[in-house]
């Protein structure tokens, strides 16, 4: 044994790493771990000929005895420590994913604590982002302890390394799913990895997985979140590899100064990074095309995989992808779903690597994929729905409203109620509320859906409005509400109140400088002198033609005595400056005979205030004063009084007139309004007639129905009573003929036929009250054969002469030809029956006997199927026939 021992020591590394006996393979790793600690550097002949051969690895982390992958495990470590950078990324992919499915979920702790130690490694020796990804993966596998192993994992990485050295978002997108499982322990280590990620991030990570949490889940993670709320800022427990070289670099002052930046920078961790633009055009295979047209599906489906693989980025750089585009386009008619579900894929991640470029591609690709909708697989859907989300999230609500609306009309089911959900998403992501022309489409296309047949396409089209008026509010809702009945209300309301948006409407406020600036504007048309020279004589002259409906007022003296008076003088002395620009008195005639005229021009001194809603007195309708300005009324101060005056009649006229048409104006509106309120008041009340009626007529219907069908059930059981009485009448017939046939098989004995004579002839049956039995039996009257009269000169001496008389009609009727087919060879004379002679009725007592028992039976039988007769004609309510 120990010369074996030698030999398994003699052998390489590698040999020993793959041999078949795991003492060996252990023994080859604790060598291997030797050998390792004692390299001076990665260019060690051990550490080259590991590195070289990165593969053997994979073997070693995921060995099938726990003793030795527990030693592989601590060979690795140390050949990570030793070999670094170059090591790490040579083994990095090998080794991640066995160590995460068989290292961590080990039941070994020393075996847990290598794994995650060799992790932890990965990362520090070059960056995080490979290690992540190979751990991404493993919380989608089908056994929950790995994945709770995993999450464990996770939490201990990035308590160490924190979220700013290793991004957060790949794990906090996959969240979600983790939370959706069944086994309650992964739920339990996601949520311990939640409370991590709160403590580097606190609330600026819930917009990447929050709303996609059960309500419970978040009011759970909400009391896990208060309790390490007030906890300091956490710190990063180990550096990468270039964070301790930069370290080591600066000076020890500049570097805390330094690390203490990094603290600050790391509170605001950028959870939206800009990604780098990759150019995906150029990669893209030049016989694309050619492929895509291919008469095999598969061909197809090898270009489409292809492009996808290309366009998987998180952001694409533009590039004329019309051609791309059409292609998916084409694809959306393919008769094969995977060639269909592929091209839906692709769509999806163009769309969202190009953003907002990706809006000019929209109308070639957005109508074949609704199109397609009508695919009843359902992961094609899916796919299809997918892209088509993308889609929108690189355009607006107003660009692809339109569309949406039109296939809300199309002829297939399917189409229409896909297409209905995907405008529901679409107004639970937009950013921007619509417009009230958009409320209105939306509102009466939904409202059309209604009254669909199927109750999943009604139930789509109140989830459209119940999401549109969380947005939109009651009062911008309330018109396209009001005439639907309240089933449907209640339904839309449900829908309101579970609806979860991003968009809120918010009524435009009325800009205050709109309401300003008349006001501002006012002294600006007051002064207008400037044109014509304010402050100068000769101004004067032109604006008299605001005095024009003063002129025809003169000739009135009879509303004014003084007016007359006055006049002459005002003519006299200012009639050359006062007339010279009336040069037209029959437009003042005109103003006075249309009292509505309105005033031409303001008063070139006047600074008129801001309009004001009702008129002051003094005041004419252009809200300026009546009267002229003092310097200029000078000459004519004696008949300034009856203009003004004169002036103040005419607008108050118009006033007057003008208010009692504004009151009329407000009857009739009011009379309208109450005219539209019966009228919607009776709406409603024939609406709630029209369904009380709809549901009485559907009660009636379901009586009718309800009786038809008891109808039915008693037609079924009266026939079937038919059918059973006819089985019992069959019956009877039945029994009847095997009666008759007993009867003639046994040979009824004469004595039943002769009670039956006598019975008949005399009434009394004197010969058949004899009986058969000498009990009291229920066949015979507790009398003996041997008491009938045996002598012709006894009691039955008519009845035997009849019955013994040759040419007797009874005398045939007991022949043998006439008794019956079983009987033919017995007669009279073989029933022992002589002529009786006094006592010597029977010739000897031994004949006798037998043929008491024999007609004994043959009575017992007989009385037998009467009896049975009588029971079934009383049970068929058959009448007795006469006797």
């Amino acid at each position: 044994m120990g010369d074996a021992e030698e030999d398994f020591s003699a052998l390489p590394l590698p040999d020993r790493f793959t041999h078949k006996n795991w003492k060996v393979r252990k023994e080859g790793y604790e060598a291997a771990t030797k050998e390792f600690d004692n390299a001076t550097s990665e260019s060690d002949p051990v550490v080259r000929q590991f590195v070289s051969d990165a593969g053997i690895w994979k073997g070693v982390v995921g060995d099938s005895n726990v003793a030795a992958q527990q030693e592989g495990l601590g060979a690795l470590c140390s050949f990570l420590q030793i070999a670094s950078t170059q090591g790490c990324t040579r083994t990095r992919n090998i080794t991640v994913g066995t160590i995460a499915e068989k290292g961590l979920p080990s039941t070994r702790p020393a075996v847990k604590q290598k794994s995650l130690e060799a992790l932890m490694l990965y990362i520090e020796l070059d960056k995080p982002d490979p290690v992540i990804e190979e751990l991404l993966p493993i919380l989608s596998h089908k056994v929950p302890k790995v994945i709770t192993a995993c999450l464990d994992a996770l939490t201990q990485i990035y308590h160490a390394f924190g979220c700013r050295t290793i991004d957060p978002k790949p794990i906090l997108k996959t969240l979600p799913k983790v939370y959706g499982h069944a086994d309650k322990n992964v739920r339990a280590k996601a949520q311990e990895l939640t409370v991590e990620f709160y403590r580097w991030l606190k609330e600026a990570m819930k917009p990447l997985f929050w709303n996609d949490l059960k309500p419970v889940q978040q009011q759970d993670l909400d009391k896990l979140f208060e309790k390490v709320k007030d906890e300091p800022p956490p710190k990063q427990e180990r550096l990468l590899l270039s964070q301790q070289a930069a370290k080591e670099a600066a000076a020890a002052a500049p570097a805390a100064d330094e690390y203490g930046d990094e603290e600050e920078e790391e509170a605001a961790i950028d959870l939206e990074p800009e990604y780098e633009a990759v150019d995906v055009y150029g990669k893209i295979p030049k016989d694309f095309g050619e492929r895509l047209g291919s008469s095999k599906w598969k061909d197809r489906k090898e270009a489409l995989d292809d492009v996808h693989k290309l366009l998987d980025t998180p952001k694409i750089a533009e590039g004329p992808f019309d051609d791309l585009v059409r292609g998916f386009a084409k694809c959306m008619k393919d008769a094969n779903i995977a060639v269909v579900s592929t091209a839906a894929n692709c769509v999806d991640l163009l769309a969202r690597g190009l953003r907002r470029s990706f809006a000019k591609y929209r109308s070639t690709i957005m109508s074949p994929m609704m199109e397609r909708l009508k695919e009843k697989k359902q992961s094609v859907t899916d796919a299809i729905c997918g892209a088509l989300d993308a889609v929108f999230a690189s355009t607006s609500m107003q660009d692809c409203l339109e569309e949406i609306l039109e296939f809300l009309k199309h002829k297939n089911p399917q189409v229409k109620l896909e297409s209905t959900r995907f405008l529901i998403r679409c107004l639970k992501t937009v950013r921007d509320a619509p417009s009230q022309a958009e409320v209105k489409s939306i509102a009466d296309a939904a409202t059309k859906l209604l009254t669909e047949s199927q109750e999943v396409q009604r139930s789509a089209g109140a989830e459209v409005l119940g999401t549109l008026w969380k947005i939109m509010g009651d009062r911008m809702m309330g018109p396209h509400l009001n005439d639907l009945d309240e089933i449907r209300k209640t339904k839309i309301k449900e829908y309101f109140e579970a609806a979860e948006v991003k968009a809120k409407y918010k009524p435009k406020a009325a800009a205050p400088p709109k309401a300003a600036a008349p006001a501002g504007k006012k002294p600006m048309l007051g002064k207008r002198p400037p044109p014509g020279g304010a402050k100068k004589a000769a101004p004067p002259a032109a604006p008299p033609p605001t005095e024009e409906p003063t002129a025809p007022l003169a000739p009135k003296p009879t509303s004014r005595p003084g007016a007359s008076k006055l006049a002459a003088p005002k003519s006299g002395l200012a009639a050359p400056s006062r007339l010279g620009g009336l040069k037209k008195p029959g437009s003042a005639l005109a103003a006075t005979a249309s009292p509505r005229r309105p005033v031409v021009s303001p008063p070139p001194e006047e600074v008129a205030p801001p309009p004001q809603p009702k008129f002051a007195p003094g005041r004419g309708l252009a809200g300026r004063p009546l009267g002229k300005p003092q310097a200029e009324v000078q000459p004519a101060q004696v008949g300034a009084p009856q203009a003004a005056s004169g002036l103040g009649l005419v607008e108050r006229a118009e006033l007057e007139e003008l208010r009692a048409e504004v009151e009329r104006l407000r009857r009739q509106n009011e009379e309208v309004r109450a005219e539209r309120t019966k009228l919607t008041s009776q709406i409603h009340e024939l609406q709630n007639q029209n369904a009380q009626l709809i549901e009485d007529h559907t009660r009636d219907v379901l009586s009718i129905k309800a009786k038809e069908t008891q109808l039915v059930r008693a037609r079924s059981d009266y026939e079937a009573a038919e059918q059973t009485i006819q089985n019992q009448r069959r019956e009877v017939d039945r029994l009847k003929r095997e009666l008759s046939r007993q009867v003639r098989a046994t040979s009824p004995p004469p004595t039943d036929l002769a009670e039956q004579i006598y019975s008949d002839a005399n009434g009394t049956g004197r010969f058949g009250d004899s009986g058969y039995s000498g009990g009291g039996g229920p066949y015979g009257r507790n009398r003996t054969f041997a008491a009938q009269p045996t002598s012709p000169n006894g009691e039955g001496k008519e009845n035997y002469d009849s019955l013994s008389r040759p040419g007797s009609n009874l005398s045939g009727k007991l022949s043998p030809g006439r008794v019956g087919v079983g009987s033919t060879k017995s007669s009279l004379s073989s029933r022992n029956i002589s002529p009786p002679e006094g006592a010597a009725g029977i010739t000897s007592s031994t004949q006798a006997a037998a043929g008491a028992e024999s007609w004994k039976r043959a009575a017992e039988v007989t009385q037998n199927l009467k009896q049975r007769i009588e029971m079934m004609k009383a049970k068929q309510g058959i009448g007795r026939p006469p006797q």
